[in-house]
């Protein structure tokens, strides 16, 4: 795998997300990744990923990542660690995920996020 720097490879994907920059994360992707994001379907392809990650970006105020344990091998990474989520009403929520990342060289091919998101839209 040629991600280089597995940690800074990380921190700036998490870094992208929690800014809400829809165009950088796309920079972490092939043009044909698959993603899927919780229970919702998935989607392929950087437009629709990116219709799907910016449609979400606006549901929400923000979100700060904190990453735990990682583990890899020469085709995939995976991650677990919390995601606050702060809500349009300035509320918070802290919610345990694990994301698998099948890579091809330093980008994602397959994306996809272990997360129950049912809580961030709870009343």
């Amino acid at each position: 795998m040629s991600i280089g720097n597995r940690q800074d490879w990380l921190d700036g994907l998490f870094t992208a997300i929690d800014a809400k920059d829809t165009s950088s994360f796309l920079e972490y992707l092939t043009d044909d990744a698959l993603f899927r994001f919780g229970s919702a379907p998935a989607v392929r392809g950087k437009e629709e990923i990116g219709a799907a990650v910016g449609g979400f970006f606006s549901s929400i105020k923000g979100s700060t990542h904190s990453l735990g344990n990682v583990f890899e091998n020469e085709s995939a990474i995976a991650c677990e660690g919390e995601v606050t989520y702060q809500r349009m009403d300035n509320s918070e929520v802290t919610l345990p995920f694990t994301n698998v990342f099948e890579v091809n060289g330093a980008l994602v091919s397959h994306y996809k996020i272990y997360i129950d998101i049912a809580p961030l839209f709870a009343e």
